[in-house]
C-alpha cells in the first residue's frame, strides 16, 4: 500500500466524521399563534439586539429547545410561550403540527400551531425580547404575493417578509411560506377586515 493509500485508509477508519443527522440535530419547537377574529393576527417576538447574539433582531415565534425533562414537543412550546411571554396553556387552544423546519445550524423546529385569544398583559424578559408584535395575516399575504413568492419554493437568501421597521427571514420567514401556501390552496387567502 501507498503512502496516499495508507494516509487515505487512516482517515476513513481512524478520524472522527460527522454523525448521523439524528444526533447533530437539536429538536425545538415554536408557537404559531393566530387570534380567531375576523381579521387573524399572528403572535410574533423580535429578539434582542445583542451586538454578539447571531440572530439579534430576528423576528421569531415564540419557542426554544427541547429540554430534556418535556414529554414531547406541545409541552415545549407551551413551557416557552410562558416563560417568554407569560402565556399560559389555558389561554391557548392548540390545534397540532404545522410540521418540522430546519434551520441553518442544524436545529429541527416543530412548529405547533393554534389560536390565542389575544387578551390579557404580555409580560417579556427585555434583555431577550425588544419587542412583541402582533402582526395581521393579511400583511404577510400581501408581502407573498407581491414578492412573487406564491407557487414556488424562494431559496432563503430570497426569502423575506418585511413588515413595517422589521424583516421577518430564515426559518420564521420558512415557516410563513408554508402557512400562506396552505391558504392559497384553500383559496380563502385572509383578507383585511
Amino acid at each position: 500500500m501507498n503512502t496516499f493509500a495508507k494516509t487515505y485508509q487512516d482517515i476513513i477508519l481512524n478520524l472522527p466524521h460527522p454523525e448521523p443527522p439524528g444526533k447533530r440535530i437539536r429538536p425545538a419547537a415554536v408557537s404559531f399563534l393566530l387570534t380567531p377574529d375576523k381579521a387573524p393576527r399572528l403572535l410574533a417576538i423580535q429578539k434582542a439586539a445583542h451586538p454578539s447574539y447571531t440572530w439579534a433582531g430576528q423576528v421569531a415565534l415564540p419557542g426554544g429547545h427541547v429540554d430534556p425533562e418535556d414529554p414531547d414537543t406541545k409541552h415545549t412550546a407551551l413551557r416557552e410561550l410562558e416563560e417568554e411571554l407569560g402565556i399560559s396553556s389555558d389561554k391557548v387552544d392548540m390545534i397540532g403540527s404545522l410540521g418540522h423546519f430546519m434551520t441553518l445550524n442544524n436545529v429541527c423546529i416543530e412548529v405547533l400551531a393554534g389560536w390565542w385569544q389575544g387578551t390579557g398583559p404580555l409580560r417579556h424578559d427585555p434583555s431577550e425580547i425588544d419587542r412583541v408584535m402582533d402582526i395581521p395575516l393579511h400583511i404577510l399575504m400581501e408581502s407573498h404575493l407581491a414578492s412573487g413568492f406564491s407557487g414556488r419554493d424562494p431559496d432563503w437568501t430570497e426569502l423575506r417578509y418585511p413588515i413595517k421597521d422589521a424583516v421577518i427571514w430564515g426559518a420564521t420567514a420558512r415557516i410563513i411560506h408554508h402557512f400562506m401556501e396552505c391558504l392559497l390552496s384553500t383559496g380563502n387567502p385572509p383578507r383585511p377586515s
